[in-house]
């Protein structure tokens, strides 16, 4: 089930059950839905399952790539649901076809004992940083240093730094949290090609296969997806087929507000399931 391009055609999931959601999947040429999307929308769910509460972190597993071509279902099982704490299993499926399974912690913050924080990277402000053409209209992104994802021979450092800002954020209470999964699902596989020479995203399931198989996000303090948030991203390691990259998020004027983490595959394509020339693999 696709068609709708908005943001809050993606968001506003419909309800099939108690704690079991219908969602769209957003248009596009790829053959699989965009783990984003999926992230964004399993946020809405567990929010919505668990009133009152902020979600605090919720880790995903990609066990395989949804059809575009028919909608996703997520089913939300309350763990634990406490005054301060609730804990949540929330798997995306397309029939029995089990795509995403993730564990989602919620809680109602309290007043510091301590406080501490990161600083941000020293990186040009947005309206210095070159803009990215991306495929959604309602999505502005910027990447410091004009890094180019696609040149599998412009080599650096397994560092991206990226400003990212969405337009019109529903009202809804965990749409900026929803909209920087789906922000958050997209750079950290060519953050970890970036050092490597003749490897860049342009060959991702081309000649090349990637695939994100767990991801991690944590919220530390609210933030306006509608703002300019700064994703500072890193890789510090990759090999054996795999990679591993983190970022923090920063608000324009320096607030560290979230962290992620991401696990991926990062391989040639094994004997004889490399895609014909002009065609692009599944995930």
């Amino acid at each position: 089930m696709s068609g709708d391009r908005s943001i809050a055609g993606m968001l506003g999931l419909e309800q099939s059950g108690p704690r079991s959601y219908r969602a769209r999947n957003l248009p596009g040429p790829a053959p699989v839905v965009f783990g984003g999307q999926i992230l964004a929308q399993t946020v809405v769910a567990a929010t919505r399952s668990a009133p009152g509460k902020e979600l605090k972190s919720l880790h995903t597993t990609f066990v395989r790539g949804a059809a575009p071509d028919h909608p996703l279902e997520l089913d939300v099982e309350v763990l634990q649901d406490g005054r301060t704490f609730a804990t949540l299993s929330v798997s995306g499926h397309q029939g029995d076809r089990l795509c995403t399974r993730s564990l989602a912690l919620l809680h109602a913050p309290e007043a510091d004992l301590i406080r501490h924080a990161a600083d941000p990277p020293a990186v040009s402000p947005p309206d210095q940083t070159p803009t990215r053409p991306v495929s959604h209209p309602w999505w502005d992104l910027r990447v410091v240093g004009d890094v180019d994802f696609s040149d599998p021979d412009q080599v650096g450092p397994p560092e991206v730094a990226v400003w990212s800002r969405f337009r019109e954020v529903p009202a809804e209470a965990s749409a900026s949290q929803a909209l920087l999964a789906f922000a958050s699902d997209g750079f950290l596989i060519a953050t970890a090609m970036r050092p490597h020479k003749g490897v860049g995203q342009a060959l991702a399931h081309v000649t090349i296969s990637t695939t994100v198989t767990a991801q991690t996000l944590s919220f530390h303090e609210p933030f306006r997806a509608d703002e300019w948030l700064l994703l500072a991203h890193h890789s510090p390691w990759a090999g054996r087929g795999r990679s591993y990259g983190r970022a923090d998020v920063f608000t324009s004027g320096g607030r560290l507000v979230a962290s992620y983490a991401q696990e991926n595959v990062i391989r040639n394509f094994p004997e004889g399931q490399r895609p014909l020339a002009g065609q692009r693999a599944r995930a």
